[in-house]
C-alpha cells in the first residue's frame, strides 16, 4: 500500500509546477507544497521530534495546515488537528489530553492563550503562523532557517498517522487514532468511485479539522487534484463565484451547505458546466433537498455518503444512477469495508430488520487515544460497533433509522450535550439542564437547552452566557424552562421526550 506522503512525493517530482492549492489570491504548487512540507520536517527533526511524537495543528485551512500535515508526517510523527472555532475550555482538554510536542497555531488567538495557562501549559513549544507577536517563532523564519528534508523514507502503513478529536466532550475526550493504512486505504476507495484524476479540482468549505474536511484534502492531493479553499459560508455567493472563476469539477458539503447556497444564490448567471460531481455527508439530506440540489446541478452526479470519523471518513456510498430509486439510503460499502446490523446481544439480524450497524475495513481506527475503556465499549473482534441503528434491504443497500448516540449534528459540526450542559450548569440560576438536538430544516439540527431553574433566568440570559464559554455553533438555538426533566426510574434523562416535546413551540 502506498501512503499519502509517498503519492504527494511521486506528484511534486513529477509535475512540481501543477497547482495544489488555492488560497484566496495565494496558490502554492505540488513543488513549492513539497519543498515546505520537507522545511517543516527539518524543523521538526531540529527540535528531535519524530516517531511516536504529536504534532497539534490550529489553523484555518491554508496552505501552511497542508504543510504542517505533510511535513510531520515526513518526520514521522502523527497530526492533531484541532477545531479554530472552539473555546479555551476545550483546548485546554485537547492539548493536555494530546501532549503535543509542537503546536502550529495562527497568531493572535486569544482564546488559545487561555488555555494554555489555565492548563499550565506555557513551556510548550509553538510556532505561531501569521504576526508572532505573542512571542511564539513565525512559521517563514522557522522554514527559512532549515535545509529540506533530503530523502524520502517510506513510512510504516501502521504507524500513527492522526489523532482527530470527535467532539467537545471535557470529562473524557475521543480522540481517534488513525494509522497511514487508515488514511491510505480510505482515500482510495474514495478516489475509485469518484473517478477522481489530476483534471479535477475542488472548492473545499468543509474544514481539514474534521474527517469529511480531512478526507477531501487527501484524495485531492493523492491524485494530483486541484483544491481551492473557501474560507466560509459566510458569503455563499463567493463560494458559487470561485466554483465558476475555477473551473472547478467538484463540491462536498453537509445538508446546511447546500439549503444555504441554494436559498441565497442566484445559480443561473454562473457558468458552471465543469461541475461533474457532488458529494453530501454528515448527516441525511431529505429528500425535498436532494431533489433541489439535482435540479440546481443537473450535469452534476450527486454522492450520497455515509461515514464516521473512527472509520477515517467513509463507510458507504450511493451510486448517483441508483440515487432515484433509492433515495433516503446511504448505498453500497466502499471498497475493502463490510457492513452488517446487529441485534443488542451482537446476532445478525434479517434483511429489512433494525439493529446496530456494525462495520470492518482497512479504515477502522485503532482507539481512542489514551482511553482503553471507550475503544472497548466500540471495537469488538476488528468490528466498529457505529451506534448508529439502521438497516440492510434485499439488495445490500443501508438505510439508517435514528442514533444510539447523543451526538447533536449542526450543519458541520458535531457537539456532544455535556459540553454545553457543563457550561449552562455554571449559571446559580440552574437547577438541572439537558440538552437535546432538534431538527432544523436548514442545519439539520440545532441545539435546545432544557432548564430546571432554581431563581430568576431568562432564555437571553442562557444564550449570553454561552456565547462566552462556547463555539458559535454550541450556542442553544431554542431555550425551555421546565418543572422537572422527565427521567428513567434510575434517574436518567429521557431524552428522547425532550426532543419530541411539543412545548418548543413555546420556548425561546
Amino acid at each position: 500500500m502506498t501512503t499519502l506522503l509517498a503519492k504527494l512525493a511521486r506528484i511534486a517530482a513529477d509535475d512540481p509546477a501543477r497547482i495544489a492549492v488555492v488560497e484566496g489570491e495565494r496558490r502554492a504548487s505540488y513543488g513549492e507544497l513539497w519543498d515546505q512540507a520537507c522545511r517543516f520536517a527539518a524543523v521538526l527533526a531540529a527540535r528531535g521530534i519524530g516517531a511516536g511524537e504529536r504534532v497539534a495543528v490550529l489553523l484555518p485551512n491554508s496552505i501552511e495546515a497542508v504543510a504542517a500535515c505533510y511535513g510531520a508526517w515526513l518526520a514521522r510523527a502523527a497530526i492533531v488537528p484541532l477545531n479554530v472555532q472552539a473555546r479555551a475550555r476545550d483546548y485546554a482538554v485537547w492539548l493536555d489530553h494530546a501532549r503535543p510536542a509542537l503546536l502550529v497555531h495562527e497568531a493572535g488567538n486569544a482564546e488559545l492563550d487561555a488555555a494554555i495557562a489555565s492548563a499550565g501549559l506555557e513551556a510548550m513549544p509553538r510556532i505561531a503562523v501569521g504576526d508572532a507577536s505573542d512571542g511564539a517563532p513565525g512559521w517563514r523564519e522557522a522554514l527559512d532557517s532549515t535545509t529540506p528534508a533530503a530523502s524520502l523514507a517510506e513510512l510504516d502503513p501502521a504507524a500513527l498517522a492522526q489523532v482527530l478529536y470527535t467532539s467537545g466532550t471535557t470529562g473524557s475526550p475521543k480522540g481517534v487514532m488513525l494509522t497511514q493504512r487508515n488514511l491510505a486505504a480510505n482515500v482510495d476507495a474514495i478516489v475509485a468511485y469518484l473517478g477522481l484524476g489530476a483534471g479535477d479540482s475542488i472548492v473545499s468549505v468543509l474544514p481539514f479539522y474534521y474527517s469529511y474536511g480531512s478526507s477531501v484534502l487527501h484524495t485531492h492531493l493523492s491524485v494530483g487534484a486541484r483544491l481551492c479553499l473557501e474560507p466560509n459560508l459566510v458569503f455563499p455567493h463567493l463560494v458559487v463565484e470561485r466554483l465558476a472563476r475555477e473551473r472547478a469539477t467538484g463540491f462536498s458539503g453537509v445538508p446546511s451547505t447546500y439549503a444555504l447556497l441554494l436559498d441565497r444564490v442566484d445559480m443561473a448567471p454562473h457558468d458552471l458546466s465543469a461541475l461533474r460531481y457532488l458529494t453530501q455527508a454528515g448527516g441525511a439530506m431529505s429528500p425535498a433537498l436532494t431533489a433541489r440540489v439535482r435540479a440546481a446541478f443537473p450535469q452534476a452526479r450527486l454522492y450520497v455518503m455515509y461515514g464516521q470519523t473512527e472509520a477515517t471518513a467513509r463507510l458507504t456510498w450511493l451510486p448517483p444512477e441508483r440515487l432515484e430509486h433509492k433515495t433516503g439510503s446511504v448505498g453500497i460499502p466502499v471498497a475493502g469495508v463490510e457492513v452488517q446490523v446487529r441485534r443488542e446481544d451482537g446476532s445478525a439480524v434479517p434483511t429489512d430488520e433494525s439493529g446496530e450497524v456494525w462495520v470492518r475495513g482497512p479504515n477502522v481506527m485503532q482507539g481512542y487515544w489514551h482511553n482503553p475503556q471507550a475503544t472497548a465499549e466500540v471495537l469488538r473482534e476488528g468490528w466498529l460497533k457505529t451506534g448508529d441503528i439502521g438497516r440492510l434491504d434485499g439488495d445490500g443497500f443501508l438505510w439508517l433509522v435514528g442514533r444510539r448516540s447523543d451526538m447533536i449534528k449542526t450543519g458541520a459540526h458535531r457537539v456532544h450535550p455535556q459540553d454545553i450542559e457543563e457550561a449552562i450548569a455554571e449559571l446559580p440560576a440552574v437547577a438541572e439542564v439537558a440538552v437535546v438536538g432538534v431538527e432544523d430544516a436548514t442545519l439539520g439540527q440545532v441545539v435546545k437547552a432544557c432548564i430546571v431553574r432554581a431563581g430568576e433566568l431568562t432564555a437571553d440570559q442562557v444564550k449570553a452566557h454561552c456565547r462566552t464559554r462556547l463555539a458559535p455553533y454550541k450556542i442553544p438555538k431554542h431555550v425551555e424552562f421546565l418543572a422537572a426533566l422527565p427521567k428513567t426510574a434510575s434517574g436518567k434523562v429521557r431524552r428522547v421526550e425532550l426532543i419530541e416535546s411539543k412545548a418548543t413551540q413555546g420556548a425561546t
